[in-house]
């Protein structure tokens, strides 16, 4: 987690031909909204918001929205993106406190060498990439390691397998499957030899249709 300012306008108007006029003039319409205020319509510089992103890697990043003589902290609950190119087109964010729990999502990290894989040649499946989970602003991890060393095929691992991080809990159901080991496609010795058999036989019976 980490905290970055961010200048943002509070604009009067809305609507299509102003979101696109914010667009043109480099910057991104945004609404912040919570429990506790009433929803309040920004924009923000473009330039800047996508330099926040990239230096963010993926990591949940806690703003201080500067809005004229007023700062506010807040979480991106929702981005609105280009189905071509991929730009940010609308932000929104979520106020919030650094004394009030929040809910988010963050990436789950796979640690080590699944023996399933290693051992026998099975696929790993991550069946979900991220994870819910409930605590203070301030102490939401980068993402959740998850040692998959000794998942053999066949098993799995959910969520009432982990420990959470100090001062945070999951909140999805505890029998969630977040990864598994698959049985691969490698083949046996017997099932090699066969299928040799086969395409000499194939092979055989070519070479003597060519003849006739």
């Amino acid at each position: 987690m980490i905290q970055i300012d961010l200048d943002a306008q509070i604009r009067t108007q809305s609507g299509k031909g102003v979101a696109r006029k914010l667009r043109k003039d480099g910057r991104i319409p945004a609404v912040l909204y919570g429990p506790k205020i009433e929803p309040i319509s920004l924009s923000v510089n473009a330039h800047e918001f996508d330099k926040i992103l990239i230096k963010a890697e993926g990591e949940q990043v806690i703003f201080t929205l500067k809005l004229d003589d007023d700062e506010r902290l807040a979480l991106v609950k929702e981005l609105q993106r280009h189905p071509v190119n991929d730009r940010v087109r609308h932000i929104d964010f979520y106020a919030i406190s650094v004394e009030d729990k929040v809910e988010v999502e963050v990436s789950i990290k796979p640690v080590g060498k699944a023996k399933g894989v290693e051992l026998s040649g099975g696929v790993l499946e991550m069946i979900q990439r991220t994870i819910t989970i409930k605590c203070l602003p301030l102490a939401i991890p980068k993402e959740i390691e998850v040692d998959i060393s000794d998942l053999d095929v066949g098993d799995a691992i959910h969520i009432s397998d982990l420990t959470p991080p100090e001062g945070v809990e999951f909140t999805e159901p505890p029998d969630t499957t977040l990864i598994t080991v698959v049985g691969g496609t490698v083949q046996t010795e017997e099932e090699a030899e066969e299928e040799e058999e086969v395409t000499e036989e194939v092979a055989a019976a070519e070479e003597g249709s060519s003849e006739e």
